[in-house]
């Protein structure tokens, strides 16, 4: 094991043993030797990674990031990157208060150098640390066992999904000032490492603060965490006008559709503008909440695509390698006057350049290809053209990301599989679909390796001998052990519903059931009469709307009674051990709408739909239809109006389509298409009832401005009227910006003046000013 040097901010090379007479023999004219070329070779094989860390498996990240370093090794890199505080999990949250999450990390960290994850690797790892009494979320950059510098994170994420700054700190540098006033040098800091650290690897502390690293070979490398990346002023900016070379991402981004495009625009633009190597990691999978980290991790040189990791797996480890010529770096940056014009001022107004840089004589980075030793089949080649940015269609995404959620859900929960309440509509047979797609996904990499990791966990949650290589024959075989489905029906359910419902049963290879509750219904109906001597009737029978919806909802509330007594024996049923998990199927907007029975199959265990659009839905459905032609069933459930089958039917408004005469759109007085304008303008443009109003003026101008503004007013009702429902919602898959999940996500009151006095009223005196005219009317 090699020692490292205490760092020096002094970027000078000492003189070589030879000295003066050196130097005199190379001068020489008559010397017969030619000259020693000027500088070390500036080729560098660079990893970054996906990693499916769970918050608090300690020992289960340790081993992943283990395996991670192996491969980086395997592909001879000398520098690996790894996600956001990757050590414990990104998902930590109030753990991150504890003081056990933070020794944690220190033993990991210790298990990590013991393990040689660091020998010939710099190691760029993602760890909480608590420095003078702050929590900081830091990068800790280690080498041969020694620990180099720890960079804490300067820009909290606490939009959306994201509470950093509740746990942690924002780093702010102090400064120093210099004999001629300059007021931007860093001061030293040092950070007190635990004594086992001393004890173990001879070291007692180590740099803190916004320092890069410099290796004795002139690699420079720096640090950008996540959030600092979409913030204003970037780190990358000053990083590269710095003369850093390459700079390091760890990442804890989660996935939302249409997101991954954004987020790498963003990486590609930096480094076409400042030119330099980026490298992005990212988690990926399910780490215990309610969001899905897509990976896609990815190297970026002078904006062009190196490499790129998949978005969606079921893989827990994908390392992914690039050769570069760092000279393309400098050479880029060299050709845009612009560029030295910035990173000279810079160093003018902080007295010389290089400042901010730690200099390690012992590390080692660049190789040189005439050097046999440096030799390696497994070396990636440098890529002179660009890859193209990997992304998936919505409907694809739709699909993929909660597919691999529920993978990793199912599988870390050590539950026997899931139980499905199946109606044939959309929402049910959405579910259903994305099951058919882990099923897919999981049964390929089980197959591709059946001694893999994926493969185990598959005997394991089948219940099948461990000890074995036994793995599913087909994805039909892997739905019909972790798939169990049942329609539920009642007088009130049509044949076309329960059709759909077993031909997509047949079709993924659940366990099907089609059973009929109107028995349950009766009797508790029964029990209410006997108790109040009333008996309630549905309006279309002479009764009042609260007698109807009454009725509607105590066949929805039995279903779920129902859900869970499945779940709960059907193992035992099929001489299984186990139980199963119940997924729920509402989507997004009658979530935002209140248009659910509190209570009903929307509660669930987990819903893997309820942060996604109906539109978006019926994309997805179609989709598969065409992509997995055994589930061609899928395409006449995306083109059925949506029905919930609660009323009794009426033959003379029943379509053959939806073999009912109810449907949702009718019932909520909204189109689904008019739900998204409602949500995306409620939560991502953050607009009021007026704001809203105003907007849709425009958007809407084929409707007159009455007409808006009681759509407006008709929606404000309903979400507030509904909004309590919100606070028992299911935990679910977030997959959209406009998510109305009261848990973590849309934090808003539940009890609202469901008048909206002050807010109509403005609305109404709008609407007098602009009154409907002529053409209004005749359009």
């Amino acid at each position: 094991m090699s020692t490292i040097s205490s760092p020096t901010k002094a970027f000078l090379r000492q003189p070589s043993a030879g000295g003066a007479a050196a130097s005199s023999a190379a001068l020489d004219p008559s010397s017969s030797s030619s000259p020693a070329y000027a500088r070390t070779s500036s080729l560098i094989t660079l990893a970054t990674c996906n990693l499916n860390q769970w918050a608090l498996d300690f020992d289960g990240n340790v081993k992943r990031i283990l395996t991670s370093c192996k491969l980086a090794k395997e592909q001879n890199a000398s520098y690996r990157l790894g996600p956001e505080l990757e050590i414990c999990g990104y998902g930590c949250e109030d753990h991150f208060l504890e003081q056990d999450t933070f020794d944690h990390c220190w033993e990991s960290l210790v298990w990590l150098l013991e393990e040689g994850a660091s020998d010939g690797l710099l190691c760029d790892f993602g760890m909480p640390v608590l420095h003078a009494g702050v929590r900081y979320n830091c990068r800790v950059i280690c080498y041969n066992r020694k620990v180099l510098l720890i960079r804490p994170k300067t820009a909290m994420a606490d939009n959306g999904n994201y509470r950093e700054g509740r746990y942690f700190t924002a780093y702010s540098a102090p400064n120093t000032s210099s004999g001629s006033g300059s007021t931007n040098q860093l001061c030293s800091e040092k950070h007190l490492l635990p004594t086992t650290f001393y004890t173990k690897f001879g070291q007692r502390d180590v740099p803190f603060g916004l320092y890069h690293l410099m290796s004795a070979d002139g690699t420079t490398i720096g640090c950008e965490s996540c959030e600092e990346l979409w913030t204003p002023q970037a780190s990358h900016i000053d990083l590269a006008l710095r003369g850093v070379e390459i700079i390091g991402n760890g990442s804890g981004s989660h996935h939302e559709l249409r997101k991954l495009s954004t987020r790498m625009e963003l990486m590609i633009n930096a480094t076409r503008k400042c030119g330099g190597v980026y490298l992005y990691s990212n988690q990926r999978g399910c780490d215990g909440g309610r969001t899905y980290y897509d990976g896609s991790a990815m190297i970026v040189v002078n904006g062009r695509i190196v490499a790129q990791a998949p978005q969606f797996d079921v893989h827990d480890v994908h390392v992914v390698t690039a050769t570069i010529d760092l000279d393309d770096v400098r050479s880029y940056r060299a050709s845009n006057p612009a560029f030295g014009i910035q990173a000279a001022r810079l160093a003018m107004e902080e007295g010389g350049g290089g400042s901010n840089g730690l200099l390690y004589e012992d590390v080692h980075l660049v190789f040189d290809p005439l050097d046999p030793s440096s030799f390696s089949k497994n070396r990636p080649k440098v890529i002179e053209e660009g890859l193209s940015l990997k992304t998936f269609s919505p409907e694809e995404e739709c699909c993929l990301g909660p597919a691999c959620w529920m993978w990793d859900f199912l599988r870390r929960s050590g539950a026997a599989g899931f139980f499905l309440p199946l109606s044939g509509g959309a929402d049910s047979s959405s579910v259903a679909a994305i099951v058919a797609v882990m099923c897919i996904l999981v049964t390929k990499a089980a197959r591709d390796d059946p001694e893999g990791d994926v493969a185990q966990d598959v005997r394991r949650v089948c219940r099948q001998d461990e000890n074995s290589l036994w793995v599913p024959s087909s994805p039909q075989e892997m739905g019909n052990h972790v798939l169990h489905t049942t329609f539920m029906g009642t007088d009130n359910s049509s044949e076309v519903t329960k059709s759909r419902a077993k031909r997509l049963g047949d079709a993924i290879g659940s366990y099907h059931l089609s059973i009929k509750i109107d028995l349950m219904v009766s009797a508790v109906l029964q029990v209410f009469q006997m108790a109040t001597g009333h008996m309630p009737r549905f309006l279309s029978r002479g009764g009042t709307m609260s007698e109807d919806l009454a009725l509607q909802n105590i066949q929805a509330r039995l279903r779920m009674v129902t859900a869970y007594l499945m779940a709960q024996l059907l193992p035992w049923v099929r001489g299984r051990s186990g139980f199963l998990l119940v997924l729920g199927s509402a989507n997004v907007d009658e979530g935002l709408r209140g248009y659910m029975t509190k209570y009903d199959c929307s509660s669930a265990d987990l819903n893997p739909i309820g942060a996604i659009s109906k539109g978006d839905l019926k994309r997805m459905l179609l989709f598969l239809s065409k992509e997995y032609p055994g589930l061609d069933v899928l395409a006449e459930v995306a083109n059925a109006p949506p029905t919930a089958e609660l009323r009794p039917i009426d033959a003379a408004t029943a379509t053959a389509e939806a073999g009912h005469s109810q449907t949702d759109e009718e019932d909520m007085g909204m189109t689904y298409e008019e739900l998204g304008y409602f949500g995306r303008l409620r939560k991502i443009s953050r607009c009021g009832p007026v704001s809203m109003f105003r907007k849709l003026l425009v958007t809407w101008s084929h409707l007159s401005p009455s007409e808006v503004a009681s759509k407006v007013k008709r929606f404000f009702y309903y979400y507030s009227v509904n909004r309590h429902k919100m606070t028992t919602i299911t935990p679910a898959y977030h997959a959209e910006a406009y998510s109305p999940d009261d848990n973590r996500f849309d934090l808003r009151q539940f009890l609202y003046n469901t008048r909206w006095t002050r807010q109509f009223a403005v609305i109404d005196d709008i609407v007098a000013q602009h009154p409907d005219t002529d053409k209004d009317k005749n359009d």
